[in-house]
């Protein structure tokens, strides 16, 4: 390799830590130029790769005469239009069968499993970047073992293959024990004293290997490539002095990438966790003197602290837990108190001889945490109907009296999906009694999910003469038009553990219902803070939208820096 390439692929590690993907990229790379024999020098005092192979040839005859290996078929010739690209003049383009001592695979015969035996491993036994779990792996009899191995048996230094689902995730035998590898794997033997072993292994995980089973794969169910199609694999052998130079590079080159992801988990995990701290001290703030100090620090490291996706979904949810705790936005005092709205509410409730059900009345020591003074704990019965939908049965088969329904896939958190909607057959007086309302709350109930549960959203009547099915709630305000507010609450991290504290069922299962939404304790400020509330959160969630917009940008160009500098080399 030169020196202008050298400096290249140096500048690489710093752009490859910044762009994503770019370390995995990077090792792509040094394996690519590897193979190209770019990657360390030629001496031109090597044995050829012509000679080596000679010399395999004849290794091979020998061990065919002593009934060592069984003779293996010619190799086929390769032509200049398989060729990828020109190699070193000291280099030789052959096939994998040739320099491998054998490539195979054991019967294909599923050998029945036992407690205690000898392990069995396929590719899902595989984790990490080479290793084979053979405490989890499935175990066979000795028995069994013995009949399979004649055929052929991984050992240390061996490569295992595999040809179905996760092609060409590979693993290089580092360990001296009895094993073998499922027939949905090909094993190959390297040819001890001609080929480093390291080095085919380098070449078994190249994307040069990759192109060839694309090249072979059979389309089918399950995408596969067959033993015959790995003997015919393109191999670009170096001389062997080379081959041990070439494992020796990429060793330190991959240790540095090793080194540059550490490096950067390292830090990911530093920003998370100040992050973290910086957004629990918010909310735990006694007064407006912690609070300043907090944010000012959040203010002051910004682009750093916010440089990730995952701290900006973060601060997603701590907006709105700020703004339930009533630290988004100061108090007003010329504001009307909540606890006037909500006397007038069930005062005009009592005149209208509404039937409202009585809840016991909750305790100081229930409640989640402090509020304003200017704001009231609430339930959601005392500032809701609630109500249930219609469940979908035959008889509700559009005919003739039909009009659209609400499914649970039509409402997500915080907004609605109205692509698809679908249609139920009303009876007499229905639509008046089920139809929504431009303001009702809708929530989910569950169905079972954890990730489903109060996943809710406001109804703006988008959609004409519009009712729901019974998986989803209507939340309709009684007297008042704070339901943007409740929605935030529900949506909130606290408001979402609210509801599956009373979603839980006996049975482990998640179903919130009309009786337990409207036990749901909900903070309740003036209406006039609601209204600055709701718009503060607008306003910051664009920010949020805006600062992960910047990240794909940037991503996007460390992209791009990385994908101009490695077509140079």
């Amino acid at each position: 390799m030169n020196n202008e390439t050298m400096m290249l692929l140096d500048k690489h590690f710093d752009v490859a830590f910044a762009a994503p993907d770019g370390i995995k990229k990077l090792r792509e790379l040094i394996l690519t130029l590897a193979m190209q024999g770019k990657l360390v020098p030629q001496d031109p005092s090597d044995q050829p790769a012509s000679e080596l192979l000679k010399a395999i040839e004849l290794e091979k005859q020998r061990l065919v005469k002593e009934g060592q290996i069984k003779q293996s078929l010619l190799s086929q010739n390769i032509e200049q239009k398989e060729i990828p690209y020109e190699l070193p003049l000291t280099w030789k383009w052959c096939r994998w069968n040739d320099v491998a001592l054998k490539i195979g695979d054991i019967d294909h015969k599923m050998p029945l499993e036992v407690d205690s035996g000898v392990p069995y491993v396929s590719p899902r036994d595989f984790f990490g970047k080479n290793e084979i779990d053979f405490k989890r792996a499935k175990k066979i009899s000795n028995e069994d073992f013995e009949m399979l191995r004649l055929k052929i048996q991984p050992e240390k230094f061996d490569i295992i293959f595999p040809r179905y689902g996760t092609l060409g995730v590979n693993r290089f035998v580092l360990v001296d024990m009895d094993f073998l590898a499922s027939y949905s794997c090909a094993i190959i033997k390297n040819l001890a004293g001609f080929i480093a072993p390291t080095y085919s292994y380098f070449y078994s995980i190249s994307p040069l290997v990759r192109a060839e089973i694309e090249r072979y794969t059979k389309k089918t169910t399950q995408a596969n490539v067959g033993v015959k199609s790995i003997q015919i694999f393109l191999y670009p052998l170096p001389p062997l002095a080379e081959q041990h130079r070439i494992v020796a590079e990429i060793d330190r080159l991959m240790a540095r990438c090793d080194e540059l992801e550490k490096l950067r988990v390292d830090r990911s995990q530093k920003l998370l966790t100040v992050h973290t701290a910086a957004l629990n001290a918010l909310l735990k703030a006694k007064d407006s003197s912690d609070f300043s100090t907090t944010w000012s620090f959040i203010t002051q490291n910004f682009s750093e602290l916010y440089s990730v996706k995952e701290n900006v979904a973060e601060l997603r949810k701590a907006i709105l837990q700020l703004a339930v705790m009533g630290k988004l936005v100061p108090q007003d005092p010329n504001d009307e108190l909540s606890s006037v709205l909500v006397a007038r509410i069930k005062a005009e409730r009592s005149l209208s001889k509404e039937k409202v059900k009585k809840d016991p009345i909750f305790q100081a020591s229930n409640i989640p945490f402090q509020i304003p003074s200017s704001w009231t704990w609430q339930r959601v019965t005392d500032l809701y109907e609630v109500a249930g939908g219609i469940q979908k049965t035959p008889q509700r088969t559009p005919i003739s009296n039909f009009f659209p329904y609400l499914r649970v896939a039509n409402v997500q958190r915080g907004r609605l999906d109205l692509n698809q909607i679908e249609y139920f057959e009303l009876f007499d007086n229905e639509l008046d009694k089920r139809g929504l309302r431009s303001g009702d709350l809708l929530v989910v109930e569950g169905n079972g999910s954890d990730k489903e549960i109060g996943r809710c959203a406001v109804w703006n009547g988008e959609i004409e003469n519009c009712v729901h099915q019974n998986h989803i709630i209507r939340v309709r305000p009684i007297g008042h038009n704070g339901q943007p507010f409740t929605l935030v609450f529900f949506n909130s991290p606290c408001g979402m553990a609210e509801m599956k504290s009373l979603a839980i069922t006996t049975s482990g299962l998640y179903s919130l219902s009309v009786g337990k939404i409207r036990e749901i304790l909900i903070p309740f400020p003036p209406l006039a803070e609601q209204h600055r509330i709701v718009a503060e959160i607008d306003r910051l969630m664009g920010m949020c939208d805006r600062l992960e917009e910047s990240i794909e940008a940037a991503k996007g160009k460390q992209t791009d820096l990385l994908n101009a500098l490695m077509s140079q080399v």
